[in-house]
């Protein structure tokens, strides 16, 4: 499997404070490479949409360290599909999800979680998802559209 994004590295996609302190491996392997790749392609196209560096929050993450982060059991992390991250230079989570929603850029999921970080899923289905994460009585909501 040849890596041939541009702009995102295997380490960068895969990196985690939790995994390295618990010694948790987080290599993605067989598929999950393969689709770790076509998503640091496909982040590529969000980074040139920004004009900015793109700061990965995270990326890949194995089941193990999903579990670990109290993540979502079917997460699109797990299966290699998504990637959370922030983007300074350009603006605030929210206005990089409206630059990417109308950009033309083809994703699963597009969410603006918690106006920290912004969440993009490039699974098969690319349904043009865009989501809003709110926490509600200590419960996390997601709501439809961007706000």
């Amino acid at each position: 499997m040849e890596w041939t994004s541009r702009f995102f590295t295997l380490a960068e996609l895969t990196a985690s404070a939790t995994a390295a302190a618990r010694g948790i491996d987080n290599r993605p392997q067989g598929v999950c490479l393969t689709r770790l790749a076509e998503t640091a392609r496909r982040m590529d196209a969000v980074r040139l949409c920004l004009g900015h560096p793109v700061i990965v929050t995270s990326g890949f993450r194995s089941a193990e360290l999903n579990r670990a982060i109290g993540g979502a059991s079917g997460s699109h992390h797990v299966q290699a599909y998504a990637v959370d991250f922030r983007c300074p230079a350009f603006g605030d989570p929210a206005r990089i999800c409206l630059a990417l929603r109308d950009s033309g850029i083809r994703y699963d999921q597009l969410i603006q979680e918690f106006g920290q970080w912004v969440h993009i899923s490039f699974a098969p289905s690319l349904r043009q998802q865009a989501l809003t994460a709110v926490k509600q009585g200590g419960r996390t909501v997601y709501l439809a559209g961007l706000r």
